[in-house]
């Protein structure tokens, strides 16, 4: 699973990304103001100046040339940037000295020339000092109100980062859940954080009777389900060792014989999904190869009458490190699942480098029928089969909790194919 930041992690960044985009913000919004202000403000201020003079000018000859610290007016072309006088004859309009950082406007009345220019230099260094100096006041402003945010929302943020980490630190397979200590927060909270870890000590206090409960359960079923069942089959065995039975008889000692064999299985395996974890099931390295030896051999009783051909093959001998009773149970009931829905033909198991494949020759399903064979009691449509429709529900669940995934092939009237693949980092092949 992928991990995700924490809340604190993902303030941060929020709070960073918003003070980088205020920057940048304001800084756009300065150089987007300063070329404003130089394009259309004091280029118009200029015209203005050009007219205000040759009006001036008309009345009185003698009117001096504009001449201010920024602005300064010429008839001639004496004065102009060297970059300029090559455009000779100049046009009317502003024309921009890349060399000097003057800008020159060229106007005309009465055949006479008036340029005026426009030191770009002074003006950019005004717009500078009065444009970064509200900017830093505003920037200043804005970060400290962001400070105080980040402060705020940090110690709002910080309870619940310290619940979520003591939740996370609970050994839950340990005896029993230690509940949080709420007197060991390190900080002052608000009533909504005491409800919620008020609400995470009642619950931990809840799995703690859940599991205790659980334990007992699986403890006493184990006893007490497997004692009546040993009872039935050691009494099923010395009846089929009796002289004289008719096969009407025999035939029924041998149903409560495979009744009690599949009641034990079904009740291995419900103890086995009921258990909290799986730290009470012995992991040793199991060879799958007897497994299989040994749930074929008892799931011949299943087979008596049908006498199907099981075929068993391998490539070598398969060793994984699990619970010898849950491979058990994984295999037993897809090979008995195999036998019960297969009336003619054969049934081939295969033991490959990394899977157990299973292949009968049966009626088959549909692939609709397909995605709803692991539901829990479902029975294929074109089955008579006698089952309890538990079985693959069975092997789903532990092929997921162990993490061994199932393909699943069939087809009617072709037969179904199952192969179980184990965890290729599990794996040890051993060749015979």
């Amino acid at each position: 699973m992928k991990h995700r930041r924490g809340l604190i992690h993902k303030i941060n960044r929020a709070f960073i990304f918003q003070g980088l985009f205020i920057s940048i913000a304001a800084l756009l919004s300065v150089f987007f103001a300063k070329v404003v202000l130089e394009e259309t403000l004091i280029k118009e201020a200029i015209k203005q100046e050009a007219e205000y003079f040759w009006q001036q000018y008309r009345s009185d000859k003698n009117f001096p040339l504009p001449d201010t610290q920024n602005l300064t007016g010429y008839f001639d072309t004496s004065n102009l940037p060297d970059d300029i006088k090559t455009k000779q004859p100049l046009s009317l309009g502003f024309h921009e000295s890349e060399d000097q950082g003057v800008v020159v406007y060229k106007s005309r009345q009465q055949d006479t020339d008036l340029y005026l220019f426009y030191f770009r230099d002074q003006v950019d260094s005004l717009a500078i000092y009065y444009g970064l100096f509200p900017l830093t006041l505003i920037l200043i402003f804005l970060y400290t109100t962001l400070w105080f945010s980040y402060r705020f929302s940090h110690r709002m943020v910080s309870p619940v980062s310290w619940l979520a980490d003591q939740v996370n630190r609970i050994d839950f397979s340990a005896k029993e859940i230690s509940p949080i200590d709420l007197e060991e927060m390190p900080f002052k909270t608000d009533d909504e954080i005491q409800l919620l870890a008020n609400s995470i000590v009642h619950l931990g206090e809840r799995l703690d009777s859940f599991i205790e409960r659980e334990r007992n359960f699986t403890r006493d079923a184990s006893h007490e389900l497997r004692s009546p069942l040993t009872v039935i089959r050691i009494a099923s065995d010395m009846l089929l060792s009796e002289q004289g039975l008719t096969p009407t008889t025999e035939k029924s000692v041998l149903k409560i014989k495979r009744a009690a064999d599949d009641m034990e299985d079904l009740t291995e395996a419900f103890l086995l999904l009921a258990r909290e974890s799986d730290n009470a099931l012995s992991a040793d390295e199991v060879c799958i190869n007897e497994i299989i030896d040994e749930e074929v051999d008892r799931a011949q009783a299943f087979n008596r009458t049908k006498k199907i051909p099981i075929n068993v093959s391998s490539t070598g001998r398969l060793l994984i490190p699990a619970a010898d009773k849950v491979v058990s149970v994984l295999l037993g009931n897809l090979i008995r699942n195999a036998i019960l829905y297969t009336e003619h033909g054969h049934i081939d198991i295969s033991v490959t480098h990394s899977s157990v494949i299973i292949k009968d020759s049966g009626i088959g399903m549909p692939e609709d029928q397909v995605e709803q064979i692991f539901s829990p009691f479902y029975r294929g449509n074109n089955t008579a089969a006698v089952g309890h429709g538990v079985g693959l529900t069975i092997v789903k669940r532990l092929s997921d909790r162990f993490g061994w995934p199932l393909k699943i092939d069939s087809a009617p009237e072709k037969g179904t194919c199952i192969e179980i693949q184990f965890n290729a980092e599990e794996l040890r092949e051993l060749k015979s």
